[in-house]
């Protein structure tokens, strides 16, 4: 088989491409402003674990923020085909 399983459905899921864009000192860590990935990651959730395995210097925050398309997004959100992630860290501010 060519995918990865989904742990909801047990189903083979093939890659999609996807649009990563990363922001303030995300952008820093992963040293690119934006990469296309073939993913077979579901969610923001597992799209992140998978940049973070790329890019060793990206950390998840609780604060972190995810947009998909533009929109705000939640971290369990389903991906689609030519998606555009953003992922922007926690700020901090006064």
């Amino acid at each position: 088989m060519n995918g990865k399983k989904s742990k909801c459905t047990g189903w083979v899921v093939k890659p999609v491409k996807i649009r990563v864009r990363y922001f303030a000192a995300f952008r820093e860590a992963a040293g690119v402003g934006s990469e296309d990935l073939d993913s077979r990651s579901l969610s923001p959730a597992e799209l992140f674990l998978e940049c973070s395995e790329r890019h060793h210097g990206l950390q998840k925050y609780s604060s972190s923020l995810v947009a998909i398309n533009d929109e705000m997004a939640g971290w369990d959100d389903p991906l689609n085909e030519n998606d555009e992630v953003l992922f922007f860290p926690p700020v901090a501010g006064g």
